[in-house]
Parts: C-alpha cells; sequence; structure tokens
C-alpha cells in the first residue's frame, strides 16, 4: 500500500515553543521542535504514520527494546536556502540504510514512502524550526525500535517508527585531538558495525570516556582482531590525507557506508584529488606523522560534515599535524555544505528540495 501526504493524520499543538528556542545559541540536539512523526508496526503491517505534539512514549517494562536492544537510527539535516526554500541532502541514502540497518537487526523494513511522505509532511509543518544561522540547521532522527512485549529472547511483534527533529548549531567547534585506540573494539567480522544500531554507540561510551580522561576528545578505532589497521574515528568515518593522497578504509562488517564519506570521495575525484579506499596501517599513519608526510586527518559524518583532527595520540606519544592554509578538509566541507544550502551548483542530484 502506497501512501500520499493526505493519508496522514495531523495532530498539531496547542500551542508553539518556538518563542522558547534562542536560534543564536543552538547546542547541539537539545531541543525539539513541536510535532513528531509516528507509524508503528502491528499485526505485520505498517498502520498509516501520524504526526503528532512532541510528547513522551508510554511503554510496558517488557517491551523488548529494553531487553534484547532492537534498535537503530539514522542521522540526516534540513536546510534552508536565502529564499526560505527548504532542503534535504540525499535522503533516499538514509531511507536505503535504514532498512539496511532494520534487516540486520530483524526489524521489519519500512516502506519509501513512509518514510518520505511522513519526514517531508512533518518538516513542512515545523519548517519554522529550521535555523538560518551560519552552520546551523534542523537534525532529524528517524529511529525505530521494538515496542511489542515479552521477557521471551525472540523479535518483537510489534515496532514504533518515529521521527523527531532539533534546530541545531555545530556538532564539533574547533578541531580535535583522538587516541588511537589498541585494547577495545568498536565492532566485529559478522557483527553489526554496518548498521546504525543504538547499542553499537552505547558499546563506545566507556573507551571514549577513558580517551577523555587522558586529555583526548575521541578515539580512533582500530580492527578488533590485530588493532593495526585504522578503521573510523568516534562516531565518524575517518580520511587520513598523506601528502597530496587522500585515504580511507573500505566499508565491511565493521566500517558503516557513511553517506557522507560517499559524497566526499565523489567531490574529491571531481576535484581531482586523488583517492585511495584501501586498509590503513596505524604505523603507515604514524611514520607519516614522524617524517611530515602526514598533512591532515578528519572525521566525516551527517552531524558534523567534516571535523578536522589536530592530532592523535598512541602509545604515549602524541603526534601534532600541521596547520594548513588550504586543506582538504576547508575545501571539501565549504563544498558539501554550499550543495546542502542551495548556495552552489548541484552537479551530483544530491539536494531535495522538500515541497510545500
Amino acid at each position: 500500500m502506497s501512501i500520499a501526504t493526505k493519508d496522514i493524520t495531523i495532530e498539531k499543538v496547542k500551542t508553539s515553543k518556538i518563542d522558547q528556542v534562542d536560534f543564536d545559541n543552538l547546542a547541539f540536539g537539545s531541543v525539539f521542535s513541536d510535532h513528531m512523526m509516528v507509524c508503528t508496526y502491528k499485526n505485520g503491517a505498517w498502520e498509516m504514520p501520524k504526526i503528532t505534539p512532541y510528547q513522551p512514549i508510554t511503554l510496558d517494562p517488557s517491551s523488548k527494546i529494553f531487553h534484547y536492544g532492537q534498535s537503530i537510527f539514522e542521522g540526516m539535516k534540513a536546510y534552508k536556502d536565502e529564499n526560505n526554500d527548504v532542503y534535504l541532502f540525499r535522503p533516499l541514502e538514509n531511507h536505503k540504510r535504514f532498512n539496511i540497518s532494520a534487516e540486520r537487526m530483524c526489524i521489519p523494513q519500512i516502506p519509501e514512502d513512509y518514510f518520505m511522505e511522513g519526514l517531508t509532511t512533518l518538516l513542512n509543518l515545523d519548517k519554522d524550526f529550521i535555523p538560518t544561522q551560519e552552520g546551523s540547521s534542523l537534525y532529524i532522527r528517524p529511529f525505530m525500535f521494538a515496542s511489542g512485549n515479552g521477557f521471551h529472547a525472540s523479535p518483537a511483534d510489534e515496532y514504533k517508527f518515529i521521527i523527531a527533529c532539533a534546530p541545531s548549531g555545530a556538532y564539533f567547534s574547533g578541531k580535535v585531538k583522538v587516541l588511537i585506540e589498541e585494547k577495545y573494539s568498536r565492532s566485529a567480522n559478522g557483527g553489526v558495525g554496518f548498521a546504525k544500531a543504538g547499542g553499537n554507540y552505547a558499546g563506545q561510551f566507556y573507551p571514549t570516556q577513558l580517551a577523555v580522561a587522558k586529555g583526548y576528545n575521541q578515539v580512533i578505532w582500530t580492527d578488533d582482531t590485530t588493532h593495526e589497521y585504522i578503521e573510523e574515528a568516534g562516531a565518524m568515518n575517518i580520511f587520513i590525507r598523506i601528502n597530496d593522497t587522500l585515504l580511507t578504509g573500505p566499508t565491511s562488517d565493521r566500517i558503516l557506508d557513511g553517506i557522507t564519506r560517499k559524497s566526499i570521495l565523489d567531490i574529491a575525484k571531481d576535484q581531482g584529488i586523488k583517492t585511495e579506499v584501501r586498509k590503513i596501517t596505524v604505523k603507515e599513519v604514524v611514520d607519516a606523522a614522524k617524517d611530515g608526510s602526514l598533512k591532515e586527518m578528519f572525521g566525516a559524518g551527517t552531524a558534523a560534515v567534516i571535523s578536522p583532527i589536530a592530532g592523535f595520540g598512541f602509545r604515549d606519544t602524541d603526534y601534532e599535524l600541521p596547520e594548513l592554509e588550504n586543506s582538504y578538509a576547508q575545501k571539501l566541507k565549504k563544498i558539501i555544505t554550499d550543495i546542502q544550502y542551495n548556495k552552489s551548483e548541484d552537479k551530483f542530484g544530491w539536494r531535495f528540495k522538500v515541497e510545500a
């Protein structure tokens, strides 16, 4: 069954809280728009999506999300241009990845029209919450979890798909200092590292806090068996520039197929920047830092777009990266954000206009 915007029930808030939002001083993901989209999977089928006021969710204590962790999410952003038109960036890629995550976590997949019609209906209703300040956007969080009840260790029979939005400022301010991790692992072969499953991120918090206690901002994850290969930067994909070549690891069971990552690779190719998608050893990065050929490291993801890395620690030694006037990070981030905010030509066809 396909749906259109007219099929979606809308319950509007009685009083908007938009006057309480300080758009000039937005933290990331801490204040929320007036409404959310809710869709329930029950009796083997998805019910019609509904738009409701943003509000708490009531769940039975035996809901399987609490016991067996069936939970996935996506991260997206909505942007306004100077004409107040609203745009998304490659939203069908988010939908595709959402369903890949759902399949891996034994959660029913959401049809594309439910995802897109629900999202665009919500954005049209809450479009005044999309900031126009430089670097700000409306962060969008589609998520799905097991709401069916029971203590039996099996997939649930009911699920909730929800989209909530948060007007947000920059995710990171400035550069970050990272620690290359050699004990803990983010994910394993045959596991769920490629899925945006909630538990992936819960498992990162403890090693990250250990790194923070040592004076670092984030962890660089290495492979789970030998810890010889660099894989991700915190919750982001990682790029490493040695001389004038931009390196990133291949996607796998362990590494998320990032939409920003794919976009950077396409833009770099278009700009004539040499790229290599291959395994990257810790040793070659450390050696490059020692001989001066390591020029840049940066994380890439929806929230931060590109987050430059100022330096890294490895085996009780810190390595600083040079300050570059014309860095790849700055260049690539500008190209991506200019597309997102409709400030430049979109030769890739990534920009999606939200029609009123």
